[in-house]
């Protein structure tokens, strides 16, 4: 597909854009001469994108995503944001919640054309169990629709890349590792490359006529258990590993210790799964064909073989 014009020379502020999918976002943006204002509380991380963007295409402000007259000066001017802030810790509601609001009014304020608010397949809510972070994703969506009605929300399931932190994560635990733990062994996931999930914002950002206001649920072309995902990343090693599948007492036990790389709430949105309700439109209707984890992988794990790439291939 031919890159639109419809955001050449236009200035697009990414909240929270030194973060993953921001690298992606800005990326795609540069590509269709949009003017980046990366904005975070260390906008010094998305330096490295310096060398991608023309003389005066690309600006950095340090914004505190809590502070509201923080958000607000950096939103000025804009004609289009997208909101990438996300976390599992400190004060969720606000971060979350709360700010996506403040920068929806914002927007508003300024005129700008478009807003893109980057959520998750967790804001919408499974049982009766309360988890925090599902929660506060619902209430910056509703937040972001009330003060900017023809804002587009994306719920992404768990992005995956060649920099994420989470195929990297088991991957080092599984270089390093003979017997392995699996939490939640039989969760599904729908696992999204992440440039698919940036592409899927820079077109809602292109034609907010026809994305505005609409929420769109956003997963991978395949449905991965837990244990097949750990399996999978295994087998791209050339390892053999021993997996043992942890009953969900024993996982939830874990994950409310302090120190430990999963909490409560991880291990909740783990449990109850993560893959698209069909209650939503999808990539298709954006004109992406999202691509699966299996096109990747088994370059990415080169440099975690034995010996990299020199790793001997058997007979």
């Amino acid at each position: 597909m031919a890159k639109s014009g419809a955001l050449n020379g236009k200035l697009v502020v990414l909240m929270g854009g030194s973060g993953f999918i921001g690298n992606y976002v800005a990326q795609a943006l540069l590509e269709r001469g949009a003017r980046v204002r990366i904005a975070s509380r260390h906008p010094e991380k998305a330096f490295k994108l310096k060398p991608l963007a023309n003389l005066g295409q690309m600006q950095f402000a340090r914004c505190d995503a809590g502070d509201r007259q923080s958000v607000e000066r950096c939103i000025a001017g804009a004609d289009a944001v997208v909101n990438l802030v996300g976390a599992f810790s400190g004060n969720l509601r606000k971060l979350m919640g709360e700010a996506p609001g403040w920068m929806a009014e914002a927007a508003a304020k300024e005129g700008a054309e478009a807003f893109v608010h980057v959520s998750a397949i967790a804001a919408e809510p499974e049982g009766e169990t309360e988890i925090e972070y599902a929660a506060a994703k619902k209430m910056g969506e509703d937040r972001v629709l009330a003060a900017f009605p023809k804002a587009t929300v994306l719920r992404p399931s768990i992005l995956f890349g060649k920099d994420d932190n989470f195929i990297n994560m088991f991957a080092g635990l599984i270089s390093t590792l003979p017997v392995l733990p699996v939490f939640g062994p039989e969760s599904e996931l729908q696992l999204v490359y992440v440039d698919d999930v940036a592409e899927a914002a820079v077109r809602a950002l292109e034609d907010p006529g026809k994305h505005g206001g609409k929420i769109y649920e956003l997963g991978g072309p395949e449905t991965l258990s837990m244990m097949e995902i750990n399996e999978a990343i295994a087998a791209a090693q050339r390892r053999n590993r021993t997996f043992l599948p942890m009953p969900d007492g024993l996982s939830a036990t874990f994950a409310a210790l302090p120190g430990t790389p999963m909490g409560s709430d991880q291990w909740k949105l783990l449990k109850q799964g993560n893959v698209v309700s069909g209650e939503y439109p999808g990539f298709d209707k954006l004109g992406i064909e999202p691509r699966p984890l299996e096109l990747f992988l088994d370059r990415w794990m080169v440099r975690y073989r034995k010996h990299g790439r020199f790793h001997a291939e058997a007979a």
